[in-house]
């Protein structure tokens, strides 16, 4: 889906020799959803805020690497992709604003990696 998760990877890039893209985007969006499940559901704290914050960064940049014209999946797929990029950023702003709950942005990025392990469609 992308090559350019380096600010929000951390550990992720650590033997890219050994990993693949996409199992690099899975370990990417498992160690932001854990932030997600590990903080308070409702935005009334700052570990809410910062995981809410990872998330954005995390589907910001899949946006921006779906736009890229080198990025070679399907229409379709990165239509739906960049769709759910859209639906979670604006989620994670309705969070932020107290008026809206974590669970919706763990449920898309949970789909994503199944989608990722082949385990159903994203």
């Amino acid at each position: 889906m992308l090559h350019a998760i380096k600010p929000v990877s951390g550990k992720a890039y650590s033997n890219p020799v050994t990993k693949g893209a996409r199992d690099v985007e899975y370990d990417v969006l498992s160690q932001v959803t854990r932030l997600l499940m590990q903080a308070p559901r409702q935005c009334h704290d700052v570990e809410t805020i910062r995981a809410v914050a990872r998330n954005n960064e995390l589907w910001t940049v899949f946006a921006s690497a779906l736009v890229d014209p080198a990025n070679l999946l399907e229409g379709e797929v990165k239509s739906g992709l960049l769709s759910l990029a859209r639906y979670a950023l604006k989620h994670g702003q309705l969070v932020l604003a107290g008026k809206g709950a974590t669970d919706v942005l763990i449920d898309i990025n949970m789909s994503v990696m199944k989608g990722l392990r082949g385990a159903g469609a994203a």
